[in-house]
């Protein structure tokens, strides 16, 4: 057996040798299948839970050389011919073939999930997954026998991670002449996701106090990388400097005829809107989402400076200044439109300048810019002229910043005419729709923005959808995740403890649609039917959890008890053989055994009735801020009915009603602890039940003497003590909704120092997803509010007085249509969205300025810059004829701004 390979496949992602003892120990090896190829015959043995009865390290030791050398060829054999057959297929089309990441790492240390790429070259992903199969024997003890085969792995994964690289490197280069765009992303996304690969081999991989295994291919992809990201980036804005924004015909400023008779904008600026688009579909479905964002805040932040530079030296005719008019409005309603996708927070989004992000302030710099070329390239002169008349201003004082200079005044000036979500500062935060559409625009499942949104207005996105999950009830069953929408709402809110009244508002306002509150008052201890309320289940495990402490030390107290029970069964002595007893037997009659068993159980059902009561207070202080507040609100609609709550309320009442239930069910009483009952603890247990009823009140009829027997007993020996402690556990239970109350009133008020923010929404967020199940949770809401946009939208517009009737409620979506699965990018609908809903062009030209509200606020520009827009203006062409009063304030305006006839001044560049 001259040449040989072994190839152990794992199908089970785990290393083989992970649980071996450091001794010589004996161990059980299955495999699933052992290959062995001798010249051209092949082998196979396929053993099954077969028991290796051998030291296993030094029997290893045998095979250990020759399984080395077979991983090193193995490696380089299947990444040759994958390379091979990727070789093949680019013969054919230069297209590569994508396939959807699939997330091998779940607990990755190295890459977030908005840092993971979506889509990835399939050869890539090919040569990964098999290197993943091989990674459990690299990961194996490190002893001698290991370390050839870790050394020969390591060796190997460097050799593939070099040919992938090269072959990266050699598909960049056909582009663009040869391949398009979209392989550009994709080969930066591939690289990406080699290099969180082999970050990721590298964590699991090195030993303490060594250096990096995979040092030198991580530096070379993140170089790699680097320059991609530049190439993409570069790329698109010298497309739309070179090629889409240049447009004779609609830039012809010295045309003396009006462009389509003013009524549309120029054609490049609607090429640069659908290039923006299509650029933000491929990125948006290939790229990691935090890149994504960071390529298109880029090109649409350098694009703009291009603009405003643009038309800031645009010297129009007269016929062609309503042009530049339309053209500054059209993009800033684009650049608008595009912000909700590059802008991660709330706070970035209205207050750029407390974050130290570049690329969204100078954005608003350069809508200002444009915004300003706007006003004093196209006002009226007479307008203008009773502005500046008297001087610019002093602009050297930088004690407050001019109003055209803070980031949102671009926007503020155009929502007179143009109802954008996009608030400013002063008007508050964002409105429902807003946080919806900021939420919907991000690439991936933002969750610190995705429960602001659920938290917002009180939960008012969260009504909705359970208002009309009781119409799509049918088709729940068919989600994914197999979660009801009831229950991850339930779920997300009850860990939201800044907010407990979001949880409060939400689900009572359920229940009083739903009239549930008869089943709120006597919650049932388990389902007896697949039609039980799903809200009122997740409060009976919510409450369950809550007391499963407190029912396993009543149960301790009373099996110890009954270890202890005499046996009375027994048959007794006639009264006439008594007297013949000795009375050095101390006998003692079976009827005052029984009357002193007696005794004993009244002490024995009193410590279980004082362990339930005393623990009560506990129990609600350790429950979350938002069932206390539900319990607080739903009193509130139920005490007018019943007069028992007022003793004890209706959270404690519950809390009990629950305890007495679980302790009548001897079935759940072991499924909840475990332990196992005899038929007298079983009975005694519901005699502890009849006590705790008789306490609250819902025992209708007389309690029997044993009931009272217990009752005198805890009351002799505490006077007042079960009122006191129902009074503690209901004070408790009302201090956080009383809180919780005065929050609110201070929020409607403008108390801005109790707000929800990032680091309490951020702890909350850690909170949920450290929960079980808590991210599906999340994800599952996320889904549905993406695959309902439409209707929640439509039902906000609704809820806000624009309809004159409610719409109807209708059932939710909860799988991807056929429309929505269509991954490729559609002009046509892009097209119809700018012209219909995002731009009407004709409304814009119809516009009615108030110029005397809008030059104001430019008092103390820049002398140059407005000299330089001054000197740009229709009326300054020297073969326009002119009023003599127009020729007045223009040399008045002259004067005022010195402006020379040099021709330095014509190569100005604005401030």
């Amino acid at each position: 057996m001259s040449q040989y390979l072994m190839a152990f496949t794992v199908y089970q992602r785990v290393p083989i040798f992970n649980m071996l003892n450091e001794s010589n120990a004996f161990i059980s090896i299955t495999l699933e299948t052992l290959v062995v190829k001798m010249n051209i015959t092949e082998y196979k043995f396929i053993f099954q839970a077969t028991l290796l009865d051998f030291g296993w390290r030094s029997a290893f030791k045998k095979v250990s050389v020759p399984m080395a050398h077979c991983i090193t060829t193995a490696i380089e054999e299947f990444s040759a011919k994958i390379l091979q057959q990727e070789q093949n297929e680019r013969s054919v089309s230069c297209a590569l073939n994508l396939v959807n990441v699939l997330q091998v790492w779940q607990d990755s240390c190295v890459a977030p999930e908005a840092a993971q790429p979506k889509k990835i070259a399939k050869f890539c992903s090919d040569i990964m997954e098999k290197l993943d199969i091989m990674l459990p024997l690299a990961l194996a003890r490190r002893d001698d026998s290991f370390q050839e085969i870790r050394a020969n792995f390591v060796e190997a994964c460097c050799k593939v991670a070099t040919a992938v690289l090269a072959r990266l490197q050699e598909r960049s280069k056909e582009f663009p002449s040869k391949a398009p765009l979209k392989n550009l992303h994709t080969l930066l996304s591939t690289a990406l996701y080699v290099f969180q690969h082999f970050m990721q081999y590298d964590h699991v991989m090195k030993e303490n106090a060594k250096k990096p295994i995979f040092l030198v291919p991580i530096q070379r992809y993140q170089e790699f990388i680097n320059s991609l990201q530049f190439q993409v980036t570069d790329y698109c804005v010298r497309v739309c400097a070179t090629s889409i924004l240049q447009d004779a015909e609609s830039h012809h400023w010295d045309d003396c005829k009006a462009f389509y008779e003013g009524e549309r904008c120029s054609f490049s600026l609607q090429m640069w809107h659908y290039f923006f688009w299509a650029l933000h579909h491929d990125l948006w479905t290939i790229l990691p989402p935090k890149l994504a964002q960071e390529i298109l805040a880029e090109v649409l932040e350098k694009s703009l400076g291009l603009l405003a530079s643009r038309y800031a030296r645009a010297h129009p005719s007269y016929k062609r200044t309503l042009q530049i008019r339309l053209d500054v409005t059209t993009i800033l309603i684009c650049t608008e439109n595009t912000l909700w996708s590059v802008c991660t927070s709330v706070q970035k989004l209205l207050n750029p300048p407390a974050y130290v992000d570049d690329k969204i302030l100078k954005i608003h710099t350069h809508c200002n810019n444009l915004f300003t070329t706007l006003v004093i390239l196209t006002s009226p002169l007479t307008e203008l002229y009773q502005t500046f008349q008297h001087g610019l201003g002093d602009s050297s004082s930088d004690s407050l910043k001019p109003i055209f200079k803070q980031p949102l005044h671009w926007l503020s000036c155009i929502s007179h005419f143009y109802p954008s979500l996009l608030r400013t500062p002063s008007a508050g935060r964002l409105t429902t729709e807003g946080q919806l559409k900021l939420l919907l625009s991000q690439p991936g499942c933002n969750w610190n923005l995705l429960l602001e949104t659920l938290l917002h207005h009180d939960g008012l996105l969260l009504r909705i959808l359970l208002r009309s999950s009781k119409q799509g009830s049918n088709t729940e069953n068919n989600l994914n995740q197999g979660f009801s929408l009831i229950e991850a709402v339930f779920q997300v809110l009850y860990h939201c403890t800044f907010s407990p009244q979001t949880f409060g508002n939400v689900f009572v306002s359920y229940m009083e649609e739903e009239q549930l509150w008869d089943l709120l008052y006597n919650i049932p201890v388990s389902a007896r039917s697949e039609s039980d309320v799903e809200v009122i289940r997740c409060l009976r495990l919510a409450l369950t959890e809550a007391v499963k402490d407190v029912v396993q030390r009543v149960v301790s107290v009373m099996g110890s008890g009954s270890n202890c029970e005499p046996n009375l069964n027994k048959h007794s002595i006639p009264e006439c053989l008594r007297g013949s007893i000795p009375k050095e037997w101390n006998y003692i009659p079976k009827e005052t055994k029984r009357k002193e068993s007696s005794k004993g159980f009244t002490r024995l059902a009193a410590q279980a009735v004082s362990i339930i009561i005393s623990k009560l207070p506990t129990v609600i202080a350790c429950l979350p801020p938002p069932i206390k507040y539900f319990f607080f609100l739903s009193e509130r609609k139920m005490s007018e009915n019943f007069v028992e709550l007022k003793k004890a309320g209706l959270l404690v009442w519950n809390l009990i009603v629950i305890i007495c239930r679980i302790l009548e069910d001897g079935n759940t009483v072991e499924l909840l602890t475990g332990a196992s009952l005899d038929r007298w603890s079983k009975e005694k247990l519901g005699l502890v039940c009849v006590c705790l009823e008789s306490i609250t009140g819902e025992q209708t009829s007389s309690p029997n003497q044993m009931t009272q027997k217990v009752i005198r007993s805890i009351e002799q020996q505490k006077p007042n003590w079960i009122e006191c402690q129902l009074l503690k556990a209901r004070k408790l239970s009302t201090e956080c909704a009383f809180m919780t109350v005065e929050k609110s009133t201070a929020l409607e008020e403008g108390d801005t120092a109790l707000e929800l923010t990032e680091q309490k929404i951020n702890m909350m967020v850690l909170d949920i997803c450290h929960k079980p199940g808590g991210s599906e949770y999340l994800r599952q809401i996320y889904h549905i509010m993406r695959l309902n946009e439409g209707y929640l939208k439509e039902q906000l517009f609704s809820m806000n007085g624009s309809e004159e009737k409610p719409l109807p409620i209708q059932p939710l979506k909860t799988t991807l249509s056929v429309e929505d699965q269509s991954s490729a990018f559609n002009p046509f609908h892009v097209y119809r969205v700018f012209s219909k809903s995002m731009l009407d062009q004709v409304s814009i030209t119809k516009w009615n300025w108030n110029w005397s509200n809008l030059l104001p606020n430019y008092l103390g520009l820049d002398k140059m810059t407005f000299s330089v827009l001054l000197k740009n203006r229709w009326e300054m062409r020297k073969d326009e004829k002119l009023a003599e009063e127009e020729k007045a304030m223009l040399e008045h305006l002259k004067l005022m701004c010195t402006i020379q006839d040099s021709s330095a001044s014509d190569n100005t560049e604005e401030q």
